[in-house]
């Protein structure tokens, strides 16, 4: 779907990428015509001193954000949903700008991640240097810039690189010593809002093919997990049967958190295995059966939950590729916030009806086009920097490189 009277920067039939401001192409869409926007906007953060994060104040930030909201709310269909990406220390801005453009707030996603690198001023080394004292050099060995994350994303700013480890010197700066001004980063929030329903929740749905989250395509896990009652039995295939008539096992219910595989390995490395919960003989002879609506005999057996492992389980789990970032070998994907490919399929199929088209009015590198052509729905993208519309293009040129099977399994 485009209008005519724009002309895109790429056709490449599932995929459409316009060049220029977001809110102005916007403006020549047509409304009430999207299923979802799934985005990663600017924080406002001034994030390397990049001139697309920078807008003076927080209230400069959150007026640019309804700014952009006003434009989603009228292209989204009624009951649309907007997942977008937020920083912590401006979520509250951003969450104030959507719901101030008409959105209701329904929820909030934390992407909880493993490689995060502190930025935090030195206070006994700034207390040293504003007194002039030199500090002692008492090691060299610790490099604070090489980044262990899998898509090989180096660390930013002032700490790639070695550091010197040095002693206080001044007084103040003895006491002082151990104190820094922020904590490592861990999670990024994503505003989950919503365009306001006509009608009923199932009339919206209906009419109009949104309001509703897409429960089972985005459970946790597809092992044999939930109850195995009335001497049912749950196989790893995650079929269970209840008096011969098999129904899917399929898995846990979503949750607001999101790791990714470092943050699993942490979290799961803490909590140890585990099993869900204890199993028992239950003696029952008569039962209510809700589905029949008569008592049924012979229902005693075992009992239980089924599934273990470690706690991550529980959530879902972004495995970022090692081909994610520079995706079918682009070495220069120079893109400062790249997310990964799978937890934007997650986030799309979490709110996309089968075939639907979904718009991401901030295109960065094109992760969400490729998760959107992994998950057969078609995508708009917009994007205003010249050197990411290229890599945009370069991306999506790799036609077969993600598979299209779904990816909801926690490790």
């Amino acid at each position: 779907m485009k209008a005519d009277i724009l002309t895109p920067f790429l056709d490449d039939a599932d995929v459409i990428l316009y060049a220029g401001d977001c809110v102005e192409v916007m403006k020549r869409m047509p409304g009430s015509s999207v299923d979802a926007i799934v985005t990663d906007p600017p924080y406002g953060l001034e994030f390397m001193g990049k001139g697309w994060d920078g807008f003076g104040t927080p209230l400069g930030f959150q007026t640019w954000t309804e700014a952009w909201a006003v434009e989603a709310f009228r292209i989204l269909k009624p009951g649309g949903h907007l997942l977008a990406f937020a920083g912590t220390r401006t979520y509250h801005r951003m969450a104030s700008g959507v719901e101030d453009a008409g959105f209701e707030i329904r929820d909030c996603i934390a992407w909880m991640y493993g490689s995060g690198f502190p930025k935090s001023l030195d206070v006994s080394k700034a207390i040293d240097k504003a007194a002039g004292a030199e500090r002692e050099v008492i090691s060299t060995d610790r490099n604070y810039g090489a980044s262990k994350a899998a898509d090989g994303k180096q660390a930013y700013g002032d700490y790639a690189g070695e550091w010197n480890v040095t002693a206080p010197v001044s007084p103040d700066a003895v006491k002082w010593n151990g104190w820094g001004t922020a904590l490592k980063p861990a999670f990024e929030p994503v505003v989950v809002a919503r365009r306001p329903l006509i009608g009923t929740v199932a009339a919206n749905v209906l009419e109009h093919g949104t309001g509703a989250l897409n429960i089972d395509a985005c459970r946790i896990g597809t092992e044999a997990v939930g109850w195995g009652g009335g001497g049912s039995k749950l196989y790893e295939g995650g079929l269970s049967t209840d008096g011969g008539d098999p129904r899917p096992a399929t898995g846990r219910w979503p949750a607001n958190i999101a790791l990714d595989a470092t943050a699993a390995a942490m979290l799961d490395e803490q909590s140890g295995h585990q099993k869900d919960g204890t199993t028992y003989l239950d003696n029952r002879t008569h039962d209510y059966d809700a589905t029949s609506y008569k008592i049924v005999d012979n229902c005693g057996g075992t009992r239980g939950y089924v599934g273990e492992g470690g706690a991550s389980r529980f959530f879902y789990t972004a495995k970022a590729s090692r081909q994610d970032r520079n995706v079918g070998g682009l070495a220069d994907n120079t893109h400062p916030t790249v997310k990964p490919t799978d937890l934007m399929r997650w986030l799309i199929r979490l709110v996309t009806p089968p075939g639907g088209i979904i718009l991401d009015p901030f295109g960065g590198s094109g992760s969400t086009g490729l998760a959107a052509r992994a998950e057969n729905v078609r995508c708009i993208l917009i994007e205003r920097e010249p050197e990411y519309l290229q890599i945009i293009r370069d991306r999506l040129a790799q036609q077969n490189l993600f598979a299209t099977e779904t990816t909801t399994d926690a490790t």
